[in-house]
């Protein structure tokens, strides 16, 4: 077993290059991330599909409780990082990993449950109206599971999204063997392939286009535990397409820091349920994190969840501005703070462990997914 040295550095393992002071521009770390790679696999019995979906997660455990929870230990973050894989079929494996660095430089750098509303003061989510909007980038890589929840394109046949949206920690939900992705495309009528709608006043009628899900990945560390302990930390899950969608993706990235986020502000839009139909987009600032939580007040309803968090800062290798998705919706939460509660909504953030298994699970080949 590592020690408390190697730990951290599994944990941390990131080259942090941030731009000077002086540099204008919000700019993406340059992160060196460790390799994840399967040991072995074994083959389990198929699940029942019996759990009720929920499209929330709901825990009292905020800030202060995940940051006062011990430093796990080398094993222990091995078994959270080894996976479940669901096929269309039933059949289900466990896949054991590893964790290697191939770098020696590294940084180290109690509550009431509300099960429905998620809106702060004046509601500041924007419904997106018209294909114009919904049919291009960013708001075209956000997708609707036929579980109910939300999820994001991040490569040709790879959806990112909550894990509690197909796993409830204990069983896999109704549906999510043949579970579906659902793409935002104009609704024609008589057939026709198009007319031209520019310059009507009403937006164009849009309706879903169903995608069946091949297999999907979700970490034993949301399997393991549960909304009130670890595995919040975990609640994030890759769906794999049976053919590829077409359109253009987000990449994903290693959350940078929340003071280095373009003025400390976070991004996602999603299907929430009390605007059906609508894609809704919202902003807001992030208000704590943990090393794998992001909290923040934006407004947000059931069916959000598995939305991509994403921001937009400057590539300085590729001489441009790119977006990267840096983290999961995953739910809310009332925390006692200094006596006081408070409600969060929370995010999944993409540490760089995280980055390197959903990197490998999207690509199968650790040497793509050195940098994140």
């Amino acid at each position: 077993m590592a020690g408390l040295s190697t730990l951290i550095l599994l944990l941390c393992a990131a080259k942090d290059v941030m731009p000077s002071s002086s540099h204008w521009k919000p700019t993406w770390p340059s992160y060196r991330v460790p390799v994840i790679l399967p040991q072995s696999t074994l083959n389990l019995d198929k699940p029942q599909f019996d759990a009720e979906a929920r499209l929330e997660v709901v825990s009292p455990c905020g800030p202060a409780c995940h940051k006062s929870s011990p430093l796990p230990t080398y094993e222990e973050v091995k078994h959270y990082l080894s996976y479940e894989t669901l096929y269309a079929n039933g059949s289900l494996t466990e896949t054991e990993v590893g964790i290697y660095i191939l770098s020696n430089s590294a940084d180290g750098s109690q509550g009431r449950s509300r099960t429905k509303r998620q809106i702060y003061g004046y509601d500041s989510r924007f419904s997106i109206f018209g294909k114009d909007f919904l049919l291009n980038y960013p708001f075209s890589t956000s997708v609707k599971l036929s579980t109910g929840c939300t999820g994001t394109l991040v490569a040709e046949k790879h959806v990112l999204t909550a894990a509690h949206c197909i796993h409830d920690g204990k069983s896999y939900v109704k549906g999510a063997q043949k579970l579906r992705v659902g793409f935002l495309k104009p609704k024609h009528k008589d057939g026709s392939k198009g007319a031209n709608t520019t310059n009507s006043a009403m937006p164009e009628k849009m309706k879903f286009q169903w995608i069946r899900v091949k297999r999907t990945h979700v970490p034993k560390g949301w399997i393991k535990g549960n909304a009130n302990d670890i595995g919040m930390d975990y609640d994030y899950a890759l769906l794999e397409l049976k053919k590829p969608h077409k359109r253009k993706f987000m990449k994903i990235g290693v959350s940078p820091p929340a003071r280095h986020l373009p003025g400390g502000r976070i991004h996602f839009s999603g299907y929430d349920n009390d605007r059906p139909g609508n894609l809704v987009y919202r902003f807001c600032d992030v208000k704590d994190e943990t090393y794998d939580l992001l909290y923040q007040q934006c407004d947000a309803q059931p069916g959000a969840s598995g939305s991509g968090v994403y921001v937009r800062m400057w590539k300085r290798q590729n001489h441009k501005w790119e977006r990267k998705i840096i983290g999961i919706f995953s739910g809310h939460q009332w925390v006692d703070m200094n006596g006081t509660p408070q409600d969060f909504n929370v995010a999944v953030r993409i540490t760089p462990l995280k980055y390197a298994q959903i990197c490998y699970w999207i690509k199968g080949n650790y040497l793509d997914c050195r940098e994140g």
